[in-house]
This record gives structure tokens, C-alpha cells and sequence, in this order.
């Protein structure tokens, strides 16, 4: 049995892509806290 057969390259690219996907869900998800964050410290400073 091969290694690199394709039922194995399906599986490890699904994978990375899913592992992909979740970092970038994780970044945008940061990305709105802090401007909620930025959001709350502007009007407390007014």
C-alpha cells in the first residue's frame, strides 16, 4: 500500500485546510474584538 495514494492526499489536504480555515476564523474573530474593544474605550473617553 502507497503512501501517497489519493484517498490519503484527500484526507491530509482536507486537513490542513480545515486547520487553515480555523486560524483564519480565529484572526477575524480577534480582529472584531479589539475594534469592539477600540469602540468602548472611545466613547468611555468622551
Amino acid at each position: 500500500m502507497g503512501r501517497n495514494n489519493e484517498k490519503n492526499i484527500k484526507k491530509h489536504n482536507d486537513k490542513l485546510h480545515k486547520a487553515q480555515a480555523k486560524a483564519k476564523q480565529a484572526e477575524i474573530s480577534r480582529k472584531e474584538k479589539l475594534k469592539e474593544i477600540i469602540k468602548k474605550f472611545n466613547e468611555s473617553k468622551e
